[in-house]
């Protein structure tokens, strides 16, 4: 007789996880079914913007689903229509594809920028990335990714993705060839570490890609929907990229994506795009709520205001702690451990109650809700300084 299998066996096991099991969240916060509570600055990995089961969303979600779940993807339905139109109108994009994930979306940005090049530029279609960055788990996704752990994995990779140096214009110009159709690249290299594009960079990327002829793609999946301080990043260096990926933020906490294009770029024809749950009215409903809400000028302030006073804790934090130093922009920020001790400090604020990501071993990343307020920054601030204050300790004792 075998042993009953445990209720975790039955998911695939593909990342570890601690056995703790969430069951309710309330904005900041989240609480496992022992009635624990935690301090979230993580929030899905930037997606939860207005926190957990924000009321807005959970309203829009309930009044919808007493109408309409999905009528097919075959029919127009009104909230994919508002809220397509609301993207384009708070941007500078002409066009919508709406997916279920932002992987979904950054496949349907390659698959956009080569249909471009096999139209207008005599089948051109290598698309230029950069090292480190992170498009996705989809197997084009990952041949456009520049994360050096995807590189062995699920040979043979899709081909087409030669990688530049991040900031650095003339590694971009030394790939440009008649094959090249595209350049794409996050905002803020998020998985990397929160590594920047410097505004200037974007500038004479945009200038660069219009001499040339070149698609120009920025991936704001973690940047995007009010993340550092602007609705979009691209605001911040003031160009306007001819194709834009969304994800994460734009649900609110539901699963929405969304690929904007300009009319320029827009080249698909009837049948090279599509999927069965794309643009449902129910996720596009919990969108739209969460886009009227970000879009305000008052809260958009209100999130930049909080992601300066957070950056100027963790720069405090460091100066205290002899750390390297804070980056990023808005409510995306990374701290420089110097040392390879992240994942040691997220298994202790665990223990204590808060939420915390090292997307590399000497970084920690933060990514709260974009309402978070200076109490729950100061409550997470508590806990880092303490933990870092027994690491050091006990590195002088070693």
């Amino acid at each position: 007789m075998t042993n009953a299998p445990h209720p975790y066996d039955a998911l695939m096991n593909i990342t570890a996880r601690p056995p703790t099991v969430f069951v309710k969240g309330d904005g900041a916060y989240l609480w496992d079914d022992s009635g624990k509570r935690y301090l979230d600055f993580m929030q899905g990995w930037a997606v939860n913007c207005l926190g957990h089961s924000p009321t807005i969303v959970a309203d829009a979600l309930a009044a919808q689903a007493k109408l309409l779940l999905t009528p097919s993807p075959a029919f127009f339905n009104g909230p994919s229509l508002k809220l397509a139109n609301a993207l384009v109108a708070n941007s500078c994009f002409d066009q919508v594809f709406f997916t279920n994930s932002g992987a979904e979306a950054n496949e349907g940005a390659i698959k956009l920028a080569r249909k471009f090049g096999t139209l207008y530029k005599n089948g051109a279609h290598e698309i230029i990335t950069f090292v480190g960055g992170f498009h996705g788990r989809t197997l084009a996704t990952m041949s456009a990714s520049g994360k050096k752990a995807f590189e062995p994995l699920f040979e043979p990779k899709v081909s087409g993705f030669p990688k530049a140096q991040l900031n650095d214009l003339d590694s971009v110009k030394r790939l440009i060839s008649s094959k090249t159709v595209a350049v794409m690249l996050e905002p803020i290299q998020g998985e990397a570490g929160v590594w920047p594009a410097t505004d200037q960079f974007l500038q004479e990327l945009r200038a660069l890609t219009q001499e040339r002829g070149l698609l120009l793609i920025v991936d704001e999946i973690q940047t995007g929907m009010g993340r550092t301080g602007k609705l979009f990043h691209y605001e911040h260096a003031g160009i306007e990229p001819d194709i834009m990926t969304l994800g994460k933020g734009i649900g609110g906490g539901v699963p929405l994506a969304a690929l904007l294009a300009t009319e320029y770029a827009s080249c698909f024809e009837h049948g090279d795009q599509g999927g069965t749950f794309n643009g449902n009215p129910l996720m596009c409903a919990a969108g739209l709520a969460v886009l009227e809400h970000v879009a305000t000028p008052a809260f958009l302030k209100s999130a930049a205001d909080a992601g300066l006073f957070l950056e100027s804790e963790l720069q405090k934090l460091s100066a205290r702690h002899g750390l390297g130093e804070v980056r990023g922009r808005g409510l995306l920020l990374a701290l420089d451990l110097k040392l390879p001790i992240g994942a040691s400090i997220v298994a202790q604020a665990f223990s204590e109650g808060v939420l915390l990501n090292s997307p590399q071993p000497d970084a920690l990343r933060f990514m709260p809700a974009l309402n978070v307020s200076k109490e729950e920054i100061a409550d997470m601030i508590e806990c880092l300084d303490a933990i870092l204050t027994k690491a050091g300790a006990a590195r002088m004792v070693a």
